[in-house]
């Protein structure tokens, strides 16, 4: 039995186009429909057929749902839910894709009183953005955290991490704030330490932008394939899950010194041993599955 049978997909970029092609592929007879804000989005989104329907309004999107998933920035999920709120049946779960949880409950909390929200967060995505970015295999063998609020009820927390099943995703449980300090160190910390690492080397002003793209080595093409990430979602992110990251950020300070003094003072045995450590977490990256192991991270080579 399919977990549901009628999703609506409120914002349709890179996550919202990627869950509606899984929906496709592992569950065809569920009715998909999409809604975004941004009419332009809505006619690629109906241009692709992604969805049985594409609405005009949100409230219409809701209106005979039994699953709503907000894909919005997580600074925009409560006025995103406020707009379907009178629209939305009453046995409905809503639930969104957001990297941070704490502050996703309380807005979806506020502005939908009484409903049964069940808050998830698939750990996967791209540098890429918009409808036509997303692709059905994006979730598959990728970990979907679901984060429950207290009190939630336990068959319809069922039903959310069945859906992500179905979708490819390994499922864990979370409680939301436990969530959002685990996402600060392992997500947001290295998408801030990127952006400010793409940032100084473009303020630097005796290299020129010529030099820095042309000379870029492995190491800074990564970074500048995570700081190429959406700035509304990320601007988000950090705002709403500020202490965790000013916390994680703090300890990372810290230890970054402690590298300073090791380089400046020659202690080699230091260095190699840090080194061998995180040599060691890259390793059983690859060997739980959530990355690849080919040369290159697995770059195409013609």
């Amino acid at each position: 039995m399919l977990p549901f049978s009628r999703v609506t997909v409120i914002g349709i970029g890179l996550i919202g186009s990627s869950i509606a092609r899984a929906v496709r592929a592992t569950m065809p007879s569920v009715r998909l429909t999409g809604y975004d804000a941004d009419a332009g989005v809505r006619a690629t989104a109906d241009r692709l057929g992604l969805f049985d329907d594409v609405t005009d309004t949100p409230g219409a999107s809701v209106i005979d749902a039994d699953l709503v998933i907000l894909c919005v920035p997580v600074g925009a999920m409560g006025r995103a839910a406020a707009a379907f709120a009178e629209d939305l049946p009453a046995d409905a779960i809503v639930s969104d894709v957001g990297s941070c949880k704490a502050e996703v409950v309380r807005a979806l909390a506020e502005a939908l009183p009484g409903a049964t929200v069940i808050p998830a967060h698939p750990v996967a995505g791209t540098e890429n953005s918009g409808p036509e970015a997303g692709f059905a295999t994006l979730f598959k063998h990728r970990w979907c955290i679901v984060t429950p609020p207290e009190g939630a009820a336990p068959f319809a927390v069922e039903r959310v991490c069945e859906f992500w099943r179905r979708l490819g995703a390994e499922v864990e449980t979370m409680a939301p704030d436990h969530h959002d300090r685990v996402l600060a160190i392992t997500s947001h910390l290295p998408h801030l330490i990127a952006y400010t690492i793409v940032g100084t080397a473009s303020d630097m002003e005796e290299v020129t932008q010529s030099e820095v793209i042309k000379y870029s080595a492995g190491g800074f093409r990564d970074f500048t394939r995570i700081a190429a990430s959406d700035p509304t979602m990320w601007r988000d992110v950090f705002l709403s899950n500020r202490e965790a990251v000013l916390d994680m950020l703090q300890r990372f300070s810290e230890d970054l010194s402690a590298l300073q003094r090791a380089i400046r003072w020659g202690k080699g045995d230091e260095l190699f041993d840090l080194f061998t450590r995180t040599r060691a977490v890259r390793r059983s990256i690859i060997d739980s599955g959530q990355d690849d192991p080919a040369p290159d991270f697995g770059r195409t080579r013609e």
